[in-house]
């Protein structure tokens, strides 16, 4: 499946990324150009960083619409 049109880059190309060490929707696009042109595949990016643990998306309602885990929090007890 397609993340990016406008540069024909696929979910299993993302994954790579991830896989590499990309942690960021800036380091996904450092790595195959995805997000540079339109930006229209951005949320999907971050999608794909939240599944596989890398960054969570930006805010918590995007994380539950896409089914995704909150972040978790570390609390240091004082």
């Amino acid at each position: 499946m397609y993340v990016c049109m406008c540069h024909a880059v696929t979910e299993a190309q993302v994954k790579q990324q991830i896989d590499a060490g990309a942690d960021t929707p800036r380091g996904i696009a450092k790595g195959c150009k995805a997000g540079t042109d339109c930006g229209s595949c951005v949320r999907r990016i971050q999608a794909l960083l939240g599944e596989h643990g890398a960054r969570p998306c930006p805010t918590a309602r995007l994380a539950a619409r896409l089914g995704l885990a909150e972040p978790e929090t570390n609390v240091i007890a004082a």
